[in-house]
């Protein structure tokens, strides 16, 4: 799904419909269409997706023997995905290259606050659910709070229940699906301490990742273009060893190339990660609180 642009500055995206139903000579001609156009192109695809898809992708990528396409799959529910390609797509009005623009996608990922007030966790399997939650789902009117990202949380609704939120100021996407409620605009954004509120459609992949149709769907994000310019640019770059693209972080997004690792590093720091995020995310993270507030006045 491709939201509407954030503000005058967002470029519009190309949706790939249908990628693995149409024939293949259709896809490969629409792909190098959009690479000879752009000289590079960044396929943001949810992970709720049939697995032909991203072959179909791959394959793509592969006839057309490109290193200009790099395909992202990150770890989020369907309308964090939309979200995340929306910021990419106000980022690509700046002077960013590439490959710095593309690899940004690993890093915003982690400053998305993304989950689902589901009507029932019976089918739920993205997001750990006790035997207690289970049975809960069965009782009529049961409703339950579910963070999936960027730490997994589920909680049912009662007064006083409540979901860790972001430590800076956000805006709330909501869409919603076949559930009438405001526990999401009524509580939860205001114990978030949002800075405003939008609504959008609910993405197709939406009840087959939650795993129910009685959903509403919400994603706290940064919006201003100046807030995701600082944080983006205040990551120290490198240039990738194979193609030679500049990149942040630890893995060229196009060719898929590693940086070695020195062998003095601990286990733990050797892919660039602490706690689950990586490196880059923890330099950042005290300069993007100030930024966001800096926005928001």
């Amino acid at each position: 799904m491709a939201l509407p642009p954030q503000d005058e500055r967002t470029l519009p995206a190309a949706v790939l419909r249908d990628v693995d139903r149409r024939p293949l000579e259709q896809v490969l001609a629409e792909m190098q269409t959009l690479v000879d156009q752009h000289g590079y192109v960044i396929v943001v695809c949810s992970q709720a997706v049939p697995v032909a898809v991203e072959r179909r992708l791959y394959t793509v990528r592969s006839l057309l023997e490109s290193d200009r396409i790099a395909v992202f799959r990150p770890p989020l529910p369907p309308l964090a995905t939309a979200v995340l390609a929306r910021q990419l797509r106000q980022l690509a009005s700046c002077d960013l290259g590439p490959g710095v623009l593309a690899s940004a996608g690993r890093l915003l990922t982690h400053y998305l606050h993304a989950g689902a007030l589901l009507g029932s966790v019976a089918r739920l399997d993205r997001v750990p659910v006790g035997l207690k939650a289970h049975a809960k789902s069965w009782v009529p009117g049961s409703q339950f709070g579910v963070l999936a990202h960027p730490e997994p949380q589920l909680v049912k609704v009662a007064p006083g229940a409540a979901l860790t939120g972001p430590e800076f100021g956000t805006w709330l996407l909501v869409a919603k699906g076949q559930f009438q409620s405001d526990w999401v605009t009524g509580t939860l954004a205001p114990s978030w301490r949002t800075l405003g509120l939008r609504e959008a459609p609910l993405p197709a992949e939406s009840s087959a990742w939650w795993g129910t149709g009685k959903l509403i769907e919400f994603c706290a994000f940064l919006p201003d273009l100046s807030v995701l310019y600082q944080l983006v640019t205040s990551v120290r770059q490198s240039a990738c060893r194979w193609c030679g693209i500049d990149l942040i972080g630890d893995r060229c997004v196009f060719c898929s190339v590693a940086p070695p690792v020195p062998d003095h590093l601990p286990d733990a720091r050797r892919d660039g990660h602490r706690d689950g995020r990586p490196a880059e995310y923890h330099g950042s993270r005290d300069r993007i609180r100030r930024a966001s507030r800096a926005g928001a006045g």
